[in-house]
C-alpha cells in the first residue's frame, strides 16, 4: 500500500510558476503563434474572408502549391551526429553583399490591403534582422516611402514590365534614385493566372462595399476600421483601379516580352538584376547567358500556371546544370526555417519568403512580420544543429533525401 500524505507548502510553492499576464491583445495573440501555421490560423480569424483568400490562394485547383508544400514536407533530412553546434552561423551573403540569414522577404502586391502597416513595417523588421526587403511594381507603398521608412535596410525592386515601357523606365529610374541596390524582374506573368478565389469572392482592389463586405466587417471590426480611417489603399506605382486583379494585369503586363528585352532592362540600369520566375533548366541557362546575376526558381507561389514545375524538384538539376555561374534562389510552398534549410542544402543560396510574412502581418501589423521571422530564424537555427551543420555553407545534398 502505498504511503500518502498532504503536500507541505514548501514543496507546493516550486511548482506554482503563474506567468505575468500580457495586456497588450496584439502581444497575447502572437505570444501563441509557434510557428507560421499558428499565424496563418490568426491570420484568417483576423482578415475578411476575400482578403485572407487573395494571400492564401493560389491559381485554378491549387494543385502547384499543393505540390510544393507536399514536397517540404515528405522530403527526409539526414543529420550527422557528433559535431559541436553550440554556435551555429545562419550568415550568408546574397549578391555579393551579407545577409544574416538564408532568406529574403519576397515581393507582395497590395501589402497595405492585409494590414494598414503594410510595406514599411515590413522593411524595417528585414532592416532589423538583417536581411533584404523586395518592394513589389504592385506595392501600396511608395519607393520613396520603404526608402524612408527603412533606411539602412537591403532594398530590391520588383519590376514587372508593362506595355507603356516608358512607365516601367520611370520605376527604374526612381528605385535607383532611391538607393535601392537590385532590380527583380519577375517574368511568370504574359497574362493573370485564374484566381478562382478570388473571382469566387469578387474581389476587388480596393475592397467594394457590397452587402457581403458589410457582412464581413461586422466579423471583422477592426480591418475596416483600420482601412477606412487611414490612408486611402492605392497603388503606389499607379494611379487607382476598381477591377479585379486579373482585369488589372491583363491590361497593364506586357506578353510580347522576350529574352531580348533583358538587354534593353540592362540598359536602363547599372546594378544586380534578378531573374524571378525560372521553371526549367533551358529558361535558368537562357537568362544566366543573358546576363542575370541570380535567378529565383519560382512557379508564383502557385498563382499562375496550374500544374506548374515544383521548384523544390527542380533545384538540384539547376544547381548542376550552372554550376556557380549565378546565385540561385527559391521560392513557393516554404512554410517553416526548415524549408529554407532543405532548399539551401540542395543548391539554393538562399529562399525568398511571402505569405509566412504576410499570415504575421495580418496577424499582428508589424509585431507580427517579426513574430513571423523569430519563428523562420529559430527553425532555421535548431534545423541546422539538428543537422550537425555549424554554418550555412556546410549544408549540402547528403543532409537532404527527397522522395
Amino acid at each position: 500500500m502505498t504511503d500518502r500524505q498532504l503536500p507541505r507548502w514548501s514543496e507546493l510553492k516550486p511548482l506554482l510558476r503563474a506567468k505575468p499576464p500580457v495586456l497588450n491583445p496584439t502581444d497575447r495573440r502572437l505570444a501563441k503563434a509557434l510557428t507560421i501555421a499558428d499565424l496563418r490560423r490568426i491570420a484568417r480569424m483576423r482578415t475578411p474572408r476575400s482578403v485572407f483568400d487573395y494571400t492564401d490562394g493560389a491559381a485554378e485547383a491549387e494543385i502547384s502549391l499543393r505540390r510544393a508544400r507536399s514536397l517540404f514536407a515528405n522530403l527526409e533530412f539526414r543529420p550527422s551526429i557528433l559535431h559541436d553546434v553550440s554556435a551555429v552561423d545562419t550568415a550568408t551573403t546574397m549578391l555579393g553583399q551579407p545577409a544574416a540569414q538564408p532568406f529574403a522577404f519576397a515581393p507582395t502586391g497590395f501589402t497595405r490591403m492585409m494590414n494598414h502597416e503594410g510595406e514599411s513595417a515590413v522593411a524595417r523588421v528585414a532592416e532589423r534582422i538583417g536581411i533584404p526587403y523586395s518592394l513589389s511594381t504592385m506595392g501600396t507603398t511608395s519607393i520613396e516611402d520603404v526608402a524612408a521608412a527603412a533606411p539602412r535596410a537591403r532594398k530590391w525592386f520588383q519590376l514587372y514590365v508593362w506595355k507603356d515601357r516608358s512607365a516601367a523606365e520611370d520605376l527604374v529610374q526612381r528605385a535607383a534614385s532611391a538607393g535601392f541596390e537590385a532590380l527583380m524582374l519577375t517574368v511568370d506573368v504574359p497574362v493573370a493566372g485564374a484566381r478562382l478565389r478570388d473571382a469566387r469572392n469578387g474581389f476587388t482592389i480596393p475592397p467594394s462595399l457590397t452587402a457581403k463586405t458589410v457582412l464581413d466587417a461586422s466579423l471583422h471590426p477592426a480591418w475596416w476600421l483600420n482601412l477606412l480611417t487611414t490612408k486611402p489603399l492605392q497603388f503606389a506605382s499607379l494611379t487607382s483601379w476598381k477591377g479585379t486583379i486579373a482585369e488589372l494585369l491583363n491590361l497593364l503586363f506586357d506578353p510580347t516580352m522576350t529574352i531580348d528585352d533583358l538587354a534593353w532592362l540592362r540598359s536602363i540600369w547599372s546594378g544586380p538584376l534578378i531573374v524571378k520566375g525560372i521553371q526549367t533548366v533551358d529558361d535558368a541557362k537562357r537568362v544566366v547567358d543573358a546576363g542575370a546575376d541570380a535567378i529565383v526558381l519560382s512557379n508564383h507561389g502557385g498563382r499562375q500556371l496550374d500544374r506548374a514545375p515544383v521548384p523544390l524538384r527542380l533545384l538540384p538539376d539547376v544547381a548542376a546544370a550552372l554550376r556557380g555561374r549565378t546565385e540561385i534562389y527559391l521560392d513557393t510552398g516554404i512554410t517553416s526555417g526548415a524549408d529554407i534549410v532543405a532548399a539551401r542544402a540542395l543548391g539554393a543560396d538562399a529562399c525568398l519568403v511571402g505569405r509566412a510574412y504576410l499570415y504575421g502581418l495580418m496577424a499582428g501589423g508589424e509585431r507580427g512580420v517579426a513574430r513571423a521571422a523569430e519563428i523562420l530564424t529559430t527553425e532555421v537555427r535548431r534545423t541546422m544543429q539538428l543537422l550537425g551543420a555549424r554554418s550555412v555553407n556546410e549544408l549540402n545534398p547528403d543532409h537532404v533525401r527527397l522522395p
